[in-house]
């Protein structure tokens, strides 16, 4: 039976042995290493079929290194593999290309079933990621055009909100949601209309109707 090939990234040699007791009985791991330049050169000698690797790592980072293998060698599937659970971060990673994205801590559990996913050309989240988190990512996974374009319901009430002065906190308390995922919202909202001040941001809300000058009675 042909067993998927692995290459595997990360700058702590115990997780790289951890990686590969949890992973050999069902996977080929092709090789390992440290650093995103290593991984390169990795990549491109193995060509795997899935690239494990961590975000933050030496001489190359993990963002950095999957944009670089997705124009290398652009049939091999990407998984993160990270302690980084911020919207930030796991959005960052699926604009460099990442099919998957999985916390170390739930590695034994769910990077198994992450990579059959990416396999079977599926996206994995970790389930361990809070739910308001998914619900956005996933909501942009359906867009084709990524993570730009028209703001979703969520992100058109905290824009709303901005405009009126509202801060992180009191917009979490006013949505209950975390500040993480207000901060999320927020640099979403920044990125796909290309404003960066509230008072611009004003001006949009208010050429689209979705906020007045003037207080309501």
């Amino acid at each position: 039976m042909y067993k998927a090939r692995l290459a595997l990234a990360d700058d702590h040699p115990l997780v790289l042995d951890s990686l590969r007791q949890l992973l050999e009985p069902d996977f080929s791991i092709v090789g390992a290493a440290s650093n995103g330049k290593d991984l390169l050169d990795l990549a491109a000698r193995t060509k795997p079929d899935v690239i494990l690797l961590d975000v933050s790592m030496p001489d190359m980072n993990g963002y950095e290194a999957a944009r670089r293998l997705k124009i290398d060698v652009p049939t091999a599937k990407i998984v993160f593999l990270t302690m980084l659970s911020e919207p930030i971060h796991i959005s960052e990673g699926f604009r460099a290309g990442a099919s998957g994205y999985v916390l170390k801590q739930s590695a034994s559990d769910e990077l198994r079933a992450a990579i059959n996913s990416v396999l079977a050309n599926k996206r994995y989240l970790s389930e361990k990621i809070a739910s308001e988190v998914r619900e956005v990512i996933e909501h942009e996974w359906l867009r084709p055009e990524g993570f730009t374009g028209d703001l979703t319901p969520r992100q058109r009430e905290i824009l709303v909100l901005l405009t009126k002065g509202c801060t992180t906190k009191q917009i979490a308390g006013e949505l209950r949601i975390s500040m993480k995922t207000v901060e999320f919202h927020k640099a979403n909202i920044t990125r796909k209309l290309g404003l960066h001040t509230i008072s611009d941001l004003t001006k949009f809300a208010l050429a689209q109707g979705m906020t007045s000058l003037h207080p309501q009675e």
